[in-house]
């Protein structure tokens, strides 16, 4: 497998250090996130499968280029605002691996007309006809992948609805190009442990496989066999059939994935710098600038054994406290708290004070964001800013 291409960064920091940014703000950790792209690469080049990364988390061409295997790719995305954005960055190989709504079909002609190779994604007859049908008009063959649903989490065409499969697969023959399968287990981020994991791995290569053959069986070509999530990605003993891997938030990591034992606190690469603006003694809150609007609304860790509330608290150097969190959150406002029956102390921070928050979710919490805070370790150099983009 090709290693990462890194890219000088796109913007530089102009000489700011944590200290000097404004708050609330997203600060990357580059160095936890170059060991969290490394992790995985060697494992899936024991395993002798391709990755193709998913750009989704991100959202960023800077954190791209340290990703992907090349300036061109391989990709995965989720919105067609990022195929495009990645697009004019020079990326060539991507899958837009969300259920295609035929009104979005032009722009996917747009971006293949301009020498994209852009593969949609499908688990319904009737789109598999918008695509032929766009295919016929534009004189091309539109390429598509059918979506296998492996666990019953979302969507796909179930394993065992044979008839479907291959009723969509004879669409896209026909007029368009069938490309191959993809899935996604869901059921992985329930957690479960090494043993669930493995199992949550296994079902999801096995759905793919099978669908892959079923479809070469009849005749019909499946050149990709796509599976991918970060904790299947992580636990997978045998990826036999399959020919690449998609995961996305092993990037950056965050706590849900700490939660559920895919890594350690420690490996979360991302974090809300906030500042202390006040204290309610009494009730043992501090409060910060840090409120919603920098973290999300997203509580993914509510239903884990560690409930992390809205993020778990760090010094600046990015050393979590232990037991400290954001216990509750409005707009603009965070308040700090000690984890209920913990028995910690809160911290001795004073007014003007800057502390670090790592997300329950960072593809949420960076959503908040227009650009990363790019620091290395314990430095409080921010050495580029790596700006992202939203929309769809």
């Amino acid at each position: 497998m090709k290693s990462a291409m890194v890219d000088p960064p796109t913007t530089l920091a102009a000489g700011h250090s944590l200290e000097t940014l404004e708050t609330p703000c997203l600060v990357l950790d580059a160095d936890r996130m170059d060991r969290n792209v490394s992790r995985l690469r060697r494992r899936l080049d024991d395993l002798g499968v391709s990755l193709r990364p998913h750009l989704k988390t991100t959202k960023s061409i800077d954190v791209a280029r340290a990703v992907m295997n090349s300036p061109q790719g391989p990709a995965t995305v989720s919105t067609l605002k990022e195929a495009e954005e990645f697009a004019g960055a020079g990326v060539k190989d991507m899958i837009y691996a969300v259920g295609i709504a035929p009104a979005k079909i032009a722009r996917v002609v747009e971006l293949r007309d301009k020498g994209v190779d852009l593969v949609v994604v499908l688990d319904t007859v009737e789109q598999a006809q918008a695509v032929a049908q766009a295919s016929r008009s534009a004189k091309t063959r539109i390429p598509a992948m059918i979506e296998i649903d492996c666990d019953g989490h979302r969507s796909g065409v179930a394993a065992s609805n044979r008839s479907l499969l291959l009723e969509i697969g004879q669409v896209l023959a026909e007029d368009a190009e069938l490309r191959g399968v993809l899935t996604h287990a869901g059921d992985s981020y329930k957690g479960g442990g090494t043993v669930a994991q493995r199992h949550y791995a296994e079902t999801e290569r096995l759905a793919v496989v099978e669908a892959s053959e079923l479809l070469r069986a009849a005749g019909l070509p499946c050149a990709v066999v796509s599976v991918g999530s970060t904790p299947t990605a992580h636990n997978a003993e045998n990826l036999a059939g399959v020919t690449e891997v998609r995961a996305g938030v092993f990037v950056f990591f965050d706590l849900v994935m700490a939660g559920i034992g895919i890594c350690q606190v420690d490996d979360i690469a991302i974090s809300v710098l906030a500042t202390v603006i006040g204290h309610q003694r009494e009730k043992g809150w501090i409060i910060t600038d840090g409120g919603w609007m920098s973290l999300s609304r997203d509580r993914g860790t509510s239903k884990q054994a560690v409930d992390q509330g809205y993020g778990l608290i760090c010094d600046i150097e990015g050393n979590a406290y232990g037991d400290i969190i954001v216990a509750d959150a409005n707009q603009e406002h965070g308040i700090i708290a000690v984890r209920p029956g913990s028995g910690a102390q809160l911290p001795d921070l004073a007014v003007g004070d800057r502390i670090r928050i790592l997300p329950n979710h960072a593809c949420a919490t960076a959503a908040q964001h227009s650009a990363y805070h790019v620091v290395r370790g314990p430095s409080h150099v921010v050495e580029a800013n790596w700006p992202r983009f939203g929309g769809w």
